[in-house]
């Protein structure tokens, strides 16, 4: 049996970067407890030449001491077509490893848990889609991509929500169906003159917050910087300092070093935004995804022993649902 190392004993230099990283949020017995199955998950990937890709939300033991790629979903979609990889291990939500896997059709995409999935990617199917272009002959359909292969795979073209607005005008087109987000198909409204035709879909976690949270943190934290991710409701996105995608909050922070700031999004990013900004104090309300939650150290240690659970799709859907990814790939952010 192992021993469990002592939280008097000095760390592992090995693991003492990473530490650096974490410890606003990771106390050193904890961290200690931790470094065994990071080496194992290190040795894992080395044997399996295997890369993980973590999401801006994944807990901060996950971003900072196992990822080899990490980023909103545009950067790990993007990123994840040029790893030279054999095996990918997507630390995120089931539509993301979906994603990884249909712009690496022939590599091993393994979901550590096959349950991790999206209340808005589970508002829509590809049926729905078909029936929203029936009522609405003619019109292209834009998908963020948080949605399945099966959605994806009818629409014309995929968005993330820090090139949603560029992607709608890329088309030239007057109006366009914007799918699956509600909120984020308002804030697009508002700044294009392409009419959207929205579906009715919500992110569990970002419609949870509200203007009077911004207001009430605003009273308790003088000079406080509201930053909100457009996953949000209309009202909070209206009391907000700035808005945009996980990747324009990260940016955001970096660039103008809020003394104090609010991100208004799940919970762990500030966790690990916070490691690259130790001069700004964090406002957290701890909303969390229950989804990225599900993805632990453990079950990719798992995964990447037995390489399972493994995403698979269908030829045909992965064919048609690979275009439209290729497509907002084109478009940049």
């Amino acid at each position: 049996m192992n021993a469990i190392p002592s939280h008097t004993a000095p760390l592992d230099p090995r693991h003492q970067a990473a530490f650096e990283r974490v410890r606003h949020v990771i106390s050193p017995a904890e961290w200690a407890l931790m470094t065994p199955l990071i080496d194992e998950i290190a040795a894992l990937k080395r044997e399996k030449n295997a890369v993980v890709l973590a999401h801006n939300y994944m807990s901060p033991a996950i971003f900072h001491g196992v990822s080899d790629i990490v980023g909103d979903s545009l950067a790990l979609a993007a990123r994840a077509v040029d790893t030279d990889a054999d095996v990918i291990v997507m630390a995120g939500v089931h539509f993301m490893a979906e994603t990884a896997k249909l712009l690496n059709p022939s590599k091993t995409v393994l979901m550590p848990d096959m349950s991790a999935g999206c209340s808005l990617a589970e508002s829509i199917t590809g049926a729905d889609v078909r029936a929203m272009k029936a009522k609405h002959p003619g019109v292209p359909v834009v998908a963020y991509v948080n949605t399945s292969a099966d959605v994806k795979a009818e629409v014309d073209i995929c968005c993330t929500s820090g090139n949603a607005v560029k992607v709608v005008e890329s088309l030239g087109v007057p109006e366009v169906i914007f799918l699956p987000d509600e909120y984020l198909a308002d804030y697009v409204a508002g700044q294009t003159d392409v009419r959207i035709i929205p579906w009715r879909g919500h992110c569990e976690v970002h419609e949870q917050f509200t203007a009077q949270d911004i207001t009430d943190f605003r009273d308790a934290t003088p000079g406080l910087t509201v930053i909100a991710h457009p996953e949000c409701p209309p009202d909070v996105l209206g009391a907000a300092d700035f808005v945009g995608s996980t990747a324009q909050m990260q940016d955001f922070v970096r660039e103008k070093k809020p003394e104090s700031v609010f991100m208004v999004t799940e919970c762990s990013m500030a966790d690990n935004v916070k490691a690259e900004a130790p001069e700004t104090a964090f406002v957290q309300p701890c909303n969390l995804c229950p989804h990225m939650k599900k993805i632990t150290l453990e079950n990719i240690r798992d995964a990447l022993v037995s390489l399972e659970p493994r995403v698979e799709i269908p030829a045909d859907m992965a064919e048609r649902a690979r275009a439209s990814v290729e497509r907002m790939l084109a478009v940049g952010r």
